[in-house]
């Protein structure tokens, strides 16, 4: 076996150092046949246009592989903390009960951009000098009311990288729904948040998540994408095959 797998990585290298030797392949930053190089687009300044008390708009000017200056319209959050630090938390809640199916937290409430109602999962802004734990604990407490655990952390992501360079971070918190804290929780929204907690099986989410939206509700595509996998891998949603 251990041949086998030295000789499979002989293979593969070499056939790496034949295409590097290829006469067909362009130097850095030749312009192909089909108008793109080898050279990387390069940020050139950022100009705001207009600044509001959560968001701003810019344009961002840059350099393409071909060397072509372009703009591109930009929304940032005007919170933004300094760093590597995200803009957001989501939090993906995991309630745990004796003698109950296990079921995840969503908040329900209604977003002016929609003038819809929506269901997502707790999320909220960093506050200054917060760390990402403490602001999840935090917004999980102020919109739900449960305290718990923090268990994973994803890295930093892109929320709508077309629009705007608004990152978030994932966190699965699990509750502890016996604890006498998280029996009857208390949420402690801020002036202004109007939030219903729904409590969801977490095997009923996909379908309950395709009931919301029928009832003319939008749902988080953080959210459907996060029920969908959980789909995926029970086997319960099979790929169509090509014919």
């Amino acid at each position: 076996m251990v041949l086998k797998r030295d000789l499979l990585q002989f293979m593969i290298w070499r056939s790496f150092r034949v295409q590097s030797k290829m006469p067909s392949e362009k130097a850095a930053g030749e312009i192909s046949e089909n108008g793109t190089s080898s050279q990387s687009s390069t940020f050139i300044k950022q100009e705001d246009l207009a600044s509001g008390k959560w968001l701003k708009l810019s344009n961002v000017y840059y350099a393409d592989p071909t060397g072509r200056q372009r703009v591109w319209e930009v929304t940032s959050r005007t919170t933004k903390v300094a760093g590597d630090l995200p803009d957001a938390v989501v939090i993906i809640p995991i309630l745990r009960r004796n003698l109950h199916y296990d079921c995840t937290i969503l908040v329900k409430q209604f977003r002016p951009a929609f003038c819809k109602y929506t269901i997502e999962f707790p999320a909220g802004l960093l506050d200054p000098n917060e760390t990402v734990e403490t602001c999840a604990k935090r917004e999980l407490k102020e919109e739900t009311g449960y305290t718990g655990v923090v268990k994973h952390s994803t890295p930093a992501s892109a929320l709508d990288g077309g629009m705007s360079n608004s990152t978030a971070q994932f966190l699965t918190v699990q509750i502890d729904g016996d604890l006498p804290e998280n029996q009857n929780p208390e949420q402690k929204s801020d002036e202004g948040e109007f939030i219903e907690v729904l409590t969801v099986p977490m095997d009923e989410l996909l379908s309950k998540l395709n009931e919301y939206s029928t009832e003319g509700m939008v749902v988080d595509s953080r959210l459907y994408m996060y029920a969908l996998a959980m789909e995926h891998t029970k086997g319960m949603v099979q790929p169509k095959t090509p014919k």
